[in-house]
């Protein structure tokens, strides 16, 4: 089987092909791209791999018109901005020295040692430009094929190389595995306290990848099988609240998303959810989620979340406590903000002192407006005055 010519067909593409001397094999695509497409799979990025040292790359990219930015120049990577998008260049490497998370490298012209170099064998396939054909050194079709996740050489090596690697081979199993392969689980097992020695930027990236999968529930049950967890994540014990999540998911057609499904995993507990999302580093926005998610006892329609806490709080909240339906779902894919056309000014018009009296009683407003579905400017009026009789006549 070769590759479609349409891979090499995107603007831009066959010109920085040939500035690479594709045709003489100087330059080949490698890793996603090559595995995606033997799978009849689109891909989304498209890597290249070539005999070319950095510098040369980066002068023959510019020469041929594109911006060529050195990404890890040092690491041998540019990137050439085509009009399809911007491709990866990097050029043929061998590891000198690693320490789990850091790797020295040289360059070579080897494209074996190239592919020993990579994780695993479904990753390592070579796809030349020339005429489309798969150059596969370590059995990676056989084990794509098969929907297996294999080790290039020794997994423990592989891991002791760079400890994400365990959770890389979790999540490449999510994707593509049906087979287990039961070499890479054991190492991954053995090594899992290797996970502590990664930033938890690195940590938080891979696993959300791997929840945002289309059913990574199976492989989560796994992971805790064999405690995987543990060492960085204790606080994950269970997946049943993720296999009901996705479950509901499907149900009403909601894309998956790895930081609600991370919310299904931990307890559901603020303090401890902030505590986690603290841990990972994630943005402030992802720690808002994580604690909205884990209080379980909001109470009101979609609406009224969706008011109080936005749109996609919102629908968290629902799914994870079971609440979500079809019409939940649709009115919160088109959810816009409805704006209550009072003020405080308005209150004191109405009568009502100045004071704290005026903030008090806009909130009450607020709340019945909410709770009767958002009515427009007239009933919102009929609301206010009702609400500033109340007030007037406590205060006097």
């Amino acid at each position: 089987m070769t590759l479609p010519p349409e891979m090499f067909a995107r603007d831009g593409l066959p010109a920085l092909l040939a500035a690479l001397d594709a045709a003489a094999d100087a330059t080949r695509v490698v890793g996603g791209a090559v595995r995606d497409s033997l799978l009849g799979l689109a891909p989304v990025d498209l890597d290249l791999a070539t005999r070319l040292a950095p510098e040369e790359t980066l002068a023959r990219i510019s020469a041929a018109g594109f911006k060529a930015v050195p990404t890890g120049i040092a690491h041998g990577t540019v990137t050439a901005v085509l009009p399809s998008g911007p491709v990866e260049v990097t050029t043929l490497r061998r590891d000198v020295e690693t320490d789990g998370r850091h790797a020295v490298v040289a360059f070579t012209d080897d494209w074996r040692e190239d592919a020993a170099r990579r994780d695993f064998t479904i990753n390592a396939l070579f796809g030349r430009p020339a005429d489309g054909a798969v150059i596969d050194y370590f059995g990676g079709r056989d084990d794509l094929a098969a929907g297996r996740v294999r080790f290039i050489g020794d997994p423990l090596r592989r891991i002791a190389e760079d400890h994400l690697r365990i959770l890389r081979f979790f999540r490449f199993h999510a994707r593509f595995g049906r087979a287990l392969d039961d070499a890479a689980l054991n190492a991954c097992t053995a090594r899992a306290n290797d996970l502590m020695a990664l930033s938890r930027e690195r940590i938080a990236d891979e696993l959300l990848k791997l929840l945002a999968l289309p059913d990574p529930e199976p492989t989560v049950a796994l992971m805790l099988a064999h405690g995987i967890f543990r060492p960085v994540l204790p606080e994950i014990v269970d997946a049943s609240a993720l296999s009901a999540l996705i479950a509901a998911e499907r149900t009403l057609g909601v894309a998956p998303d790895g930081v609600r499904r991370l919310a299904a995993l931990l307890p559901a507990d603020s303090p401890t959810a902030e505590a986690v999302a603290r841990r990972l580093k994630l943005s402030n926005r992802r720690v808002a989620r994580l604690v909205a998610a884990a209080d379980r006892q909001a109470i009101g329609s979609a609406a009224e979340l969706a008011y109080r806490l936005g749109a996609e709080q919102a629908l968290d909240h629902l799914l994870l406590t079971g609440r979500a339906d079809a019409d939940a779902a649709a009115l919160l894919a088109a959810w816009q903000r409805p704006t209550l056309s009072l003020s405080g000014g308005d209150l004191i018009r109405m009568g009502l002192p100045p004071g704290p009296v005026v903030a008090r009683t806009l909130r009450l407003v607020e709340d019945r407006w909410v709770a009767e579905g958002f009515p427009p400017p007239p009933r919102a009026h009929a609301l206010a005055e009702e609400a500033v009789a109340e007030a007037s006549r406590a205060i006097q």
